[in-house]
């Protein structure tokens, strides 16, 4: 028997799906669906199942079982992040520039994959396949990286609620407050635009996630036990 799916979800995967396919601020189109495929092939991989059952991830080498279509460098990221976020640290992180990974793409990568992931999961817990990945658009990055952001806070640059300004005026909506989490994405804005029409679908809005009484089919205290089992389940430091 089928799962009936709100409209909002529906035009919200959609957005998603029109997202990925479309050039970024370091990936172009192909290369971003190319993300999300890789991320998807990352639950597949032998060396990522090994390094999950042990200790320490940097204890177990070997090659990612990979399609072949990204650098090595982005390959490794797409791979930890999607199937050992947990463990992440920033002397891993610190590697990946060298590697040849910039903080722009990186950042990019990381909603990239973040959003496939939630697409995917959404799909499993239907018992329906994968939703399929959409045909790449034309055109090249537009290497655009917002001047305020500010380095010091997190691993990466990002734009606080202050600096949001110029053509960031709208990134926050005008909110005096947002979470680390949505803000982690800033050095790329269209990810944080991303996000928060994910946020907006399946949780909330931002601008209502300090309001305690705010409310969909479940209760605020329903909405949050699903939200902290499902962080649990998916490692989230948060």
């Amino acid at each position: 028997m089928g799962v009936p799916v709100g409209e909002d979800l529906r035009d919200a995967h959609r957005r998603l799906l029109e997202h990925i396919r479309t050039p970024g601020s370091w990936w172009s189109g192909a290369q971003r669906v190319a993300i999300a495929a890789e991320s998807r092939q990352a639950t597949r991989c032998g060396l990522c199942a090994r390094r999950r059952a042990a200790l320490s991830p940097a204890h177990v080498e070997g090659v990612h079982d990979t399609l072949g279509t990204l650098p090595a460098s982005a390959v490794d990221v797409i791979h930890r992040v999607r199937t050992d976020p947990g463990r992440l640290s920033r002397s891993w992180f610190e590697r990946i520039v060298p590697a040849g990974l910039s903080d722009g793409e990186y950042v990019e990568l990381v909603g990239v994959v973040a959003l496939t992931a939630g697409l995917d999961f959404f799909a499993r817990a239907l018992g329906i396949p994968p939703y399929p990945l959409p045909d790449a658009l034309p055109g090249d990055p537009s290497r655009y990286r917002p001047a305020s952001a500010r380095g010091g806070t997190a691993w990466v640059p990002m734009v606080a609620c202050e600096d949001a300004i110029g053509p960031e005026a709208d990134l926050y909506e005008g909110l005096a407050f947002v979470p680390n989490i949505v803000r982690a994405l800033s050095l790329v804005p269209s990810e944080v635009k991303a996000l928060q029409s994910s946020s907006a679908a399946h949780y909330l809005p931002v601008k209502d996630i300090v309001d305690p009484a705010a409310r969909r089919s479940l209760d605020r205290p329903q909405m949050e036990l699903v939200a902290a089992r499902v962080s649990a389940l998916n490692q989230c430091f948060y």
